[in-house]
């Protein structure tokens, strides 16, 4: 992926290769006019007035900005071509068979072309390995928020990414799972799904990676893994915002331009050691839930 006008990178190499050569960030090239005259033309050069011979700042800048440009396009690449082989996530194939994994690489297809006017789930897929480790990706974020929660957001999630042939029975089973009180209470929500005066609930997925573990005549099984903050943010809350990790697995059919689930289940982990870092409190998280929005993730 790039950064122009499609949202996709630039053109990194072209300008290495300027600031390479030792041109001055203005394109110029700077020339030392030696002194003409009775000076020694055997004799040791001369040096300007206040000149050290130590390297200027602006060369020394110049030469920052070269090594860290070649260690972002080194990063850049280690995704791409391997092998003589083109990871565009698009082969046609069984898929899942690689045991190495596959970071998101650009290859300069759009992601997905749009999204559902009513919940705001991205839509259009492509009908690739790629496009269905998006669908799987932002689906995983869907049936993991707060919206879930409530009755009418729930149906509206449900009927955008199901098959239409599953979707009525899979809305009656959640209908029914969150018709139990102890849910709600669990989760530290009034019946409706409310958080206390005050308080915000915090449901959100983020997912770290998907793999296609099938792929073939228009359907594809895809798991995605991703951690799940969870809880209540606000001061006295009795459900803390806490991480968990779980890899949610999809199977996915193309149905009408787009895919869409036909069975999910998940897991929990695999879940990495906690590090030695204080939690913050209830109020910065709260003000980081909503000021920090979520994203479209795309393979």
């Amino acid at each position: 992926m790039s950064l122009g006008d499609d949202g996709y990178g630039g053109d990194y190499e072209g300008h290495e290769t300027r600031r390479g050569r030792g041109a001055s960030p203005q394109g110029h090239l700077t020339r030392t006019r030696l002194p003409e005259g009775d000076g020694d033309p055997y004799g040791p050069p001369r040096r300007a007035p206040g000149r050290t011979g130590k390297p200027s700042r602006n060369l020394v800048t110049v030469v920052g900005v070269v090594v860290l440009l070649l260690a972002a396009i080194a990063f850049v690449n280690r995704g791409g071509d391997n092998n003589g082989d083109s990871d565009n996530g698009d082969t046609g194939g069984t898929g899942g068979t690689s045991t190495e994994a596959r970071p998101t690489a650009p290859t300069g297809e759009r992601p997905v072309e749009g999204k559902n006017n009513t919940t705001g789930i991205a839509s259009g897929f492509a009908k690739s390995e790629q496009g269905a480790q998006s669908a799987a990706a932002n689906y995983a974020v869907a049936l993991g928020s707060d919206g879930m929660f409530k009755a009418d957001r729930r149906k509206a999630i449900v009927n955008a990414i199901y098959a239409p042939d599953v979707a009525a029975a899979q809305l009656d089973e959640l209908n029914n799972a969150f018709s139990n009180n102890k849910i709600f209470s669990n989760a530290g929500l009034d019946a409706n799904g409310d958080a206390p005066d005050g308080m915000t609930f915090v449901s959100r997925v983020n997912p770290v990676g998907a793999k296609v573990e099938k792929f073939k005549d228009g359907e594809a099984q895809v798991a995605v893994w991703h951690s799940l903050l969870f809880g209540v943010a606000g001061e006295g809350s009795k459900n803390p915002v806490a991480e968990s990790w779980y890899t949610d697995t999809f199977k996915l059919k193309w149905i009408k331009g787009d895919w869409k689930v036909t069975q999910y289940t998940q897991k929990t982990g695999p879940a990495p050691v906690g590090r030695d870092q204080a939690a913050s409190s209830a109020e910065d998280m709260a003000n980081a839930v909503q000021g920090f929005g979520g994203f479209t993730y795309a393979r």
